[in-house]
């Protein structure tokens, strides 16, 4: 988590932090969107452009200390045919994408370095590198079920009816809590980063088996 606070990476980070937060966020307004809601195309948030989906509040923090977030995509689940599964996926979409491009920076990164383009330390290097460990800490951060995170909407729609009408009172009511507890209590890295860390070690052999490094 202290590589979060590193002025030295900051060049390679807000560029990094920009594309994870804003690939995450159109993940969750093109798959609202495919599914017949209006809403995020009626906002203008149906594109990747960061600036769209800027918090300034949560972008500083994010940079600062590791622990932020974006501008949330409002969605209007009503025009689903199916709520429950629709909510699922589009909460599902946003950790998705980030997983995906996780995965996609490991392969650009490997595959540089077997053909000798991209050496470890290279700024080429740094920029994929904070890439992948944001994209893959965001992917986990917001499976947390806690809201306003989407694992939280994911847990409420896979719980059955009392349980998640009483899930939604007491993690809404608390989630402000919660969240300080989780990051400030140094939870969250405890969770997280065993995540992380499996994720990406077990995609990063698998890139590596298949260009025979």
């Amino acid at each position: 988590m202290s590589d979060f606070l590193d002025w030295s990476t900051l060049i390679y980070r807000a560029p990094a932090l920009l594309i994870a937060m804003a690939l995450h966020e159109y993940a969750h307004a093109y798959v609202s969107d495919s599914l017949g809601d209006p809403t995020p195309s009626m906002q203008g948030r149906l594109t990747a452009n960061p600036l769209v989906h800027l918090d300034m509040v949560g972008l500083m923090l994010l940079v600062i200390c590791g622990f932020g977030w974006a501008k949330p995509v409002e969605i209007n689940p009503n025009y689903y045919k199916n709520f429950r599964s629709g909510v699922m996926k589009v909460s599902f979409a946003g950790p998705g994408m980030n997983l995906l491009i996780c995965f996609l920076a490991e392969c650009i990164m490997l595959l540089m370095m077997k053909l000798g383009l991209l050496t470890a330390g290279q700024p080429g290097h740094l920029f994929l590198y904070w890439i992948m460990l944001y994209n893959v800490w965001f992917a986990f951060f917001n499976l947390i079920p806690v809201p306003p995170l989407d694992g939280s909407k994911i847990l409420e729609m896979v719980l059955p009816g009392k349980l998640a009408f009483a899930f939604h009172n007491f993690s809404y009511r608390y989630s402000f809590l919660l969240l300080l507890f989780l990051v400030f209590s140094g939870m969250i890295g405890r969770i997280i980063n065993p995540l992380a860390q499996f994720y990406t070690g077990t995609t990063i052999r698998l890139i590596a088996s298949v260009l025979q490094m």
